[in-house]
């Protein structure tokens, strides 16, 4: 009688295959699925909040005040780093630049903080600025501001003979800054201040009128266009607000409205002095 062969001792039965198909994926309950979906857009909105808080901001130019080097319906992301003041390791990482005359800021309206306007840097703290028929002279020279367009044929006796008796009611800055800062029929750019035009300089409201941006209402500058509308001042007054006919006009003329050739422009400083 044949016995039967043993099988080796320590080895283990194959296992048999199982058919793929018939293998079920076990899915995540419920619960688990909306665990997931809130911690993933939570990372998100943590990143676009801290990216639009520290990095960049998003700003919509209203007016005119800055024609033609920024036009009204320009969309821009505003770089909040390129003035922070350095720290001691951040210096090294990041690309801090000081303020310089002939850059483009962007800064809370010393007004209404809560409005953010958009100028040309002209003078730093210790310059001496004056305009006669329209040009800036500026610590004593005349300077030439290629980036200047002048749509009014007139001369006013305070816009373009500044600073001069005011022809108009002033705000309380511009007021302070004639009275504290004039010095031998100029104006003397204190510390930790900002004298600031607009490139359309016969139609900006600007240190004229309102007087210097304090260095801590400086958000930062222009880093690049990232979409144009041609839109109005109207449409564009509260960032907070869209009005319905400002929908309807994005709605019927998005394409032939938007001005595709400023489409990723970066505005340029122009260097003065």
């Amino acid at each position: 009688m044949k016995q039967k062969a043993k099988k080796p001792s320590g080895t283990e039965p194959v296992p048999q295959q199982q058919d793929s198909s018939k293998v079920q994926k076990v899915k995540p309950d419920f619960p688990e699925q909306v665990r997931s979906f809130v911690s993933e857009w939570s990372v998100t909105i943590i990143l676009l909040l801290f990216g639009t808080t520290t990095i960049l901001q998003a700003f919509v130019v209203p007016t005119g005040s800055m024609e033609d080097t920024v036009l009204i319906g320009d969309h821009m992301f505003v770089d909040k780093l390129a003035f922070s003041p350095p720290g001691a390791i951040s210096k090294y990482l990041l690309p801090y630049t000081p303020i310089k005359r002939g850059d483009i800021i962007v800064f809370k309206w010393p007004v209404d903080p809560r409005q953010n306007y958009i100028k040309r840097v002209i003078g730093v703290p210790g310059d001496h600025i004056k305009l006669i028929n329209k040009e800036l002279v500026l610590n004593g020279k005349k300077m030439t501001e290629p980036y200047v367009v002048h749509k009014m044929n007139y001369l006013d006796s305070y816009r373009d003979n500044f600073p001069s008796e005011p022809n108009m009611r002033l705000e309380a800055g511009a007021v302070k800054m004639l009275s504290e800062n004039m010095k031998d029929g100029e104006i003397v750019v204190p510390p930790n201040c900002y004298f600031a035009m607009g490139d359309n300089r016969d139609n900006s409201l600007d240190s004229r009128y309102w007087g210097f941006v304090p260095r801590d209402n400086i958000v930062g500058k222009p880093a690049i266009i990232f979409w144009s509308y041609d839109a109005t001042t109207e449409a564009l007054a509260d960032p907070n607000i869209i009005s319905l006919n400002h929908l309807i006009d994005l709605a019927t003329h998005f394409f032939s409205k938007t001005r595709w050739n400023r489409t990723l422009m970066v505005p340029r400083p122009y260097p003065l002095g």
